[in-house]
Order: C-alpha cells, then structure tokens, then sequence
C-alpha cells in the first residue's frame, strides 16, 4: 500500500495563486518547526492563549512537530484536527489549522494559524485561509466556520474581516493569572459565497471524505 491510501489526506492539496496547502513530509515538518524557532510574532506581542511561542526556539520547533503528529494521531472522523502546511515557492512559511467536532452533524469548523515573521504583510494570511476555508464550505459541505483573536490582534481580525466574518459575542479565558477577553467571529455559508475563490483549486478530496464524517 502506498502512504495515500493508508492516510488519504496525504494527498489532499489547495492550491491558490502564490501557495500550496497540504500536509508536510517529515523533512518538511522540520523546516516548518525551524520557521516557529525563528519567530512567528514580535517579542512584544503576545497573541495566543496557549504561551507556546514564548518558549525557547528549541521547544517552539518541538510544539510545532509534535502538534502536527499528535492531530494525526488523534484523528476520528467525529474529532479531528487539520494542520495544513502553507508552502512558498517550495517552503513551508506557517501553517493553518482547521479543526472540528461532529463535522458530519453540525457542519462547523474552527480555525487557527500563524505565519513565520517575515512573512507576514504579503497578504498570505487571507490567501491561506481562503484556501482552507474553500475546502470546507466547497468541497466538505460546511456552513459555519469560527475564529477567535485578542482585540489588538490586528492581523487576525484583519483576515477574517475581509473574508467576511461578523462578530459572535466574546470568550473569557486565564492566563498567567490575569482574565483576557477574545473576540469570536463567524463566517456562515451565505458571507462565504461573496468570496472569489475561482482561483483556488483544491485535489484530492473525494478519498478524504470518509475521514473527514463526510
């Protein structure tokens, strides 16, 4: 058997005019893991709830490996979690995550990313998450897609305004003792259709289903 048909979504690719979405290789999990231990945000910014890219590069570049092999690990058709590298001309610079529960019922998924630091203002944040985001509402029948940011997170917010989320309330959450405030937004099926994505063109789907509760 080849590694696809064990594990289809080793052949699951989105393709947008500048990047490739995919699942890494081993190697290519290494040169993502070295984009986290060279940065993803200023020092002074502190932009997740989970502290992981505070830690030393070497514990950054291990968060990012062992994430990527846990989710797969993990994976169940009603719980799962999908971690897909964003590669430039050939090189992995971030990845976006696209995680769901119950995805075959409640057809809504979460999502979450990060880009290494120089690249970010190119613009790959609202390529990538279109990308992914056609994947779920085009090819896996999705009606509501989730995000979270910090209110001074401008560049997440940035994304998700422009692919047209709306606000859905907020979160309360704990860290470092101290109670932080996130702004949840949502993207439904009908926002969602206003995206042009013709230029986004996603293979390898049909295998997946299955394993995604589809």
């Amino acid at each position: 058997m080849t590694l696809t048909e064990v594990w289809p979504i080793f052949g699951l690719v989105i393709r947008t005019p500048r990047l490739a979405l995919r699942l890494p290789t081993d190697a290519e999990l290494a040169q993502l893991a070295q984009v986290a231990a060279d940065g993803v945000h200023e020092p002074t910014q502190r932009p997740f709830l989970t502290p992981w890219t505070e830690q030393p590069p070497l514990e950054r570049a291990r968060h990012v490996m062992q994430g990527a092999w846990g989710s797969r690990g993990d994976w169940t058709p009603d719980d799962w979690s999908l971690g897909l590298t964003v590669f430039h001309d050939g090189r992995p610079i971030g990845v976006v995550w696209v995680s769901a529960t119950e995805f075959g019922r409640r057809r809504e998924v979460s999502t979450t990313s990060w880009l290494g630091l120089p690249h970010h203002r190119h613009g790959f944040g609202t390529e990538a998450r279109l990308g992914a985001l056609t994947l779920v509402f085009d090819h896996l029948g999705g009606t509501y897609a989730t995000s979270e940011a910090f209110p001074d997170n401008a560049a997440s917010v940035g994304v998700s305004s422009r692919l047209g989320y709306e606000p859905d309330g907020i979160s309360r959450d704990v860290r470092d003792g101290e109670v932080l405030i996130s702004q949840r937004l949502r993207l439904s099926r009908d926002r969602w259709e206003l995206n042009d994505r013709s230029s986004v063109t996603v293979s390898g789907v049909e295998p997946c289903l299955p394993l995604f509760g589809v």
